[in-house]
């Protein structure tokens, strides 16, 4: 029997991780909700809505679904640099300051990605489930894929739950890490994990549930954010990581980065 709606008396959700190039009927439910969210709020075109992130290999998918699995109230990726694609952030903003290249390949070296793709619908509106648990969640499962840090473009909205699980404002790129993006009058702001490992800056609650998470992959537990509880099934642990090496993922975001260097492009990669 299909779910259509939450419960509000008694809201139960599940989280989970996976693959992109495992599910694409799931794949194809994540793109349908976040262009319904985005088409709301008037925006019709960005930089990667072709969606070519669902046959990337390096692209990884957390969706807040209904448990039957019928319905994505919301989601969120965190994509790996050195897939088949540049990251989302570098295709957004390297038009407006190629310093962006040079920056994600820094940390490309060591293994980093992107967070991004976070969307939910009204229903689970109020939870938390589509920000404050989706990002917890984003950044445990960079912690699985093997990645040492994560970027995020952040609408304003945004910021401060990044920033509580320890990312910093990246002042480097854009205007002091700001952009206008995806329209002139919206502004995005380039935010920075450093350490998916140790999350030195992040809140203590934000930190303590993250490494929950990281410690019991799948578990239930009762979450509440300003009285509001709701229970979440999480389901982290990702399927066929043994058909996932971080080492190639790398080796791929460093020949991107020389045949782009020996394409005439200007920026210092050392």
């Amino acid at each position: 029997m299909d779910t259509p709606i939450i419960n509000k008396e008694n809201p139960e959700v599940r989280l989970r991780a996976f693959r992109a190039i495992d599910e694409p009927e799931t794949c194809a439910l994540f793109i349908e909700g976040h262009t319904h969210v985005l088409t709301n709020i008037g925006v019709t075109k960005v930089s990667y809505s072709k969606n070519e992130w669902v046959n990337n290999p390096a692209a990884f998918v957390i969706v807040v679904e209904a448990l039957n699995g019928k319905r994505v109230y919301g989601g969120a990726r965190v994509n790996v640099s050195g897939g088949t694609e540049p990251l989302p952030i570098e295709q957004a903003t390297g038009a407006m300051d190629q310093g962006i290249y040079a920056l994600v390949w820094k940390y490309a070296r060591h293994g980093t990605g992107e967070l991004c793709g976070l969307w939910n619908s009204r229903e689970i509106a109020g939870y938390g489930v589509g920000s404050i648990f989706l990002i917890r969640a984003a950044v445990a499962i960079s912690y699985q894929i093997g990645i040492r840090s994560l970027f995020a473009l952040c609408a304003p909205y945004t910021v401060k739950p990044v920033e509580a699980v320890g990312m910093e404002l990246e002042e480097s790129v854009g205007n002091d890490g700001t952009f206008y993006y995806p329209k002139l009058d919206l502004v995005a702001t380039t935010m920075l994990l450093k350490d998916v490992a140790d999350l030195s800056k992040a809140h203590e609650e934000d930190k303590n549930a993250i490494l929950k998470i990281r410690e019991n992959l799948n578990t239930v537990r009762v979450e509440e954010l300003r009285g509001k509880k709701i229970t979440i099934h999480y389901e982290m642990q990702i399927p066929n990581l043994d058909k996932w090496d971080l080492k190639v993922i790398i080796a791929n975001a460093e020949k991107s980065m020389l045949k782009a260097h020996n394409h005439g492009k200007d920026w210092d990669f050392i």
